[in-house]
């Protein structure tokens, strides 16, 4: 039977992920992927071949028709990002939406977030190293779990002739880098709780 499953997949360590994502992204027929090199590597740590079809922002529109005539089909595929849950920061509304329209299945797994949920409740300060193409959606899911108003300072290319920080709450910074261009290598540093 048809359905489109949203699997969220781990920001960090790849073991992070669910035993249930792991059967879902085995058992269906095609994995809709953001970034078919990093989703490749999830699939290699864990020995999954599995058919992978690009899905980003860039092309879902134009991709939609066809994944709707697969699902119709009774074909069941999986949408994964890069790291997260598809459709927060990520492509998968669209196709969520769609698929509601046509009546077929949706089944959201549960994130593997049990790191940022322990995290949180951290009174010492964190510190991450993060790519460019995921700062925002690290930003987005900082915001989620540990507040829009927890302090953090981003900095990039550090020791360098194009140093940068930036620093502020985490909806500040968040703002900041939507309007900037995100290149080089990136610390984040996040503030501890103090509640």
């Amino acid at each position: 039977m048809s359905k489109l499953y949203i699997v969220p997949t781990p920001i960090g360590n790849l073991n992070d992920i669910t035993l249930r994502a792991l059967q879902v992204l085995k058992d269906v027929d095609y994995i809709l992927a953001e970034d078919t090199r990093q989703t490749s590597k999830l699939l290699n740590h864990f020995e999954i071949e599995k058919k992978l079809v690009s899905y980003h922002q860039h092309n879902e529109h134009k991709s939609i028709d066809r994944i709707i005539e697969d699902l119709k089909q009774d074909k069941t595929i999986a949408v994964v990002s890069d790291a997260g849950t598809p459709g927060i920061s990520d492509p998968g509304f669209l196709i969520v939406r769609a698929c509601i329209q046509n009546e077929i299945g949706v089944e959201w797994l549960p994130g593997g977030q049990t790191r940022l949920n322990l995290l949180k409740e951290e009174t010492r300060t964190i510190v991450f190293y993060e790519s460019t193409h995921r700062l925002l959606k690290t930003l987005t899911q900082f915001a989620e779990f540990f507040g829009e108003d927890r302090r953090v300072s981003v900095s990039r290319e550090l020791t360098k002739m194009h140093e940068e920080n930036i620093r502020g709450t985490v909806k500040e910074v968040m703002e900041y880098y939507k309007t900037h261009v995100i290149k080089g290598e990136i610390v984040i540093i996040v503030h501890g709780n103090e509640k």
